[in-house]
């Protein structure tokens, strides 16, 4: 076995033990900083991924050393089979978890917790209704919200997912901060990453010296605090002292993670990215269907992957946009 865990250690020595599935590139709903105000080509059915085959390949990856799995999309509820896909994940001996834009959680908290499913990521980028509908292109704030509360009420582990924009909602940190005041919520504050489509643009980006400047001027210092981070993750977390919940900041732009980065993702129609910003896949589905062994793809692309953000390593090469030409994270997967 320890052999066999080396196709997920990269050339600098890290582990990958973290696996994004993405379940599909639909969703119901349409964030502009996700996909293209026209939408994406989706890819045709029959190159989408069988749940036998999410099961398969994600087996694969747990043999050779995953110990957490997370669902997303496009939205991974609006599948038909979801639920099955679920069930069948918790068979293994993972953390299970998903990212989800809330619209339609309320009708899985039975299976999530027959299932043992605690963790659970809400994407809701603005706490006013008219800039929620003009952010995600739909009506659905007050069900968002309402959802979520649902799922803190019945005790889940709830992260909400925010995504800076200046001039958007940046005017909201305070506000957002302010809801684990009285709730045991995490929010997350994710600075603006360039994908297809999303008309990405570096003085768009809302920093974590921005946000902490904000935090700062609210709060004494001697109330803010900064929180130990776990192995491998991906934000800066803080609490406001006496507070419920706490906030962190996800700077993959300014302040990448990528030294401890411990994930790789797996796209809808069975694409494996060794890194959100590779534009390179490797093709697991096709051999698979073959009847071909998968390992040695993977083991290929984790070598392949590069030290920093798929040689984006510093901000100019970000200010490149051909040097980012990438999928529509709707298409990745968050």
């Amino acid at each position: 076995m320890t052999e066999s865990k080396n196709i997920l250690t990269d050339t600098f020595g890290r582990k990958h033990t973290y696996l994004r599935i993405s379940l599909t590139e639909r969703c119901n709903l349409r964030c502009t900083y996700c996909m293209p105000a026209a939408g994406i080509p989706l890819s045709p059915k029959s190159h989408i991924m069988t749940y036998e085959e999410i099961y398969t390949i994600a087996k694969e990856f747990v043999d050779h050393g995953v110990t957490k799995i997370r669902l997303t999309g496009g939205e991974p509820l609006v599948r038909k089979d979801a639920a099955l896909i679920m069930e069948k994940l918790a068979s293994l001996p993972i953390e299970l978890a998903i990212t989800t834009n809330g619209v339609i959680v309320d009708k899985f908290i039975d299976t999530f917790k027959k299932i043992g499913l605690k963790k659970i990521n809400v994407s809701l980028d603005s706490l006013n209704t008219d800039k929620n509908t003009f952010i995600t292109r739909r009506d659905y704030f007050k069900k968002v919200y309402d959802n979520i509360q649902l799922l803190v009420k019945e005790g889940f582990e709830v992260k909400i997912n925010c995504v800076l924009i200046k001039g958007f909602n940046e005017n909201e940190i305070i506000d957002f901060i302010e809801l684990t005041k009285t709730q045991a919520l995490q929010i997350r504050f994710i600075e603006f990453m360039p994908f297809d489509g999303n008309k990405w643009d570096l003085e768009k980006l809302v920093s974590l010296e921005e946000v902490l400047k904000q935090v700062y001027a609210k709060y004494d210092a001697s109330s803010f605090i900064r929180l130990d981070d776990a192995p491998n993750d991906t934000a800066k977390n803080y609490q406001i002292k006496g507070y419920k919940g706490t906030f962190a900041v996800i700077s993959s732009v300014t302040n990448p993670f990528c030294d401890s980065c411990n994930r790789v993702r797996l796209t809808a129609n069975g694409q494996l990215k060794n890194c959100l910003f590779s534009t390179t896949e490797s093709d697991l589905l096709t051999p698979l269907r073959e009847g071909k062994s998968i390992t040695t793809v993977i083991g290929k692309a984790v070598q392949a992957k590069q030290k920093v953000r798929s040689g984006m390593d510093t901000i100019e090469k970000f200010k490149d946009l051909t040097s980012h030409n990438n999928r529509s994270m709707i298409a990745i997967g968050g």
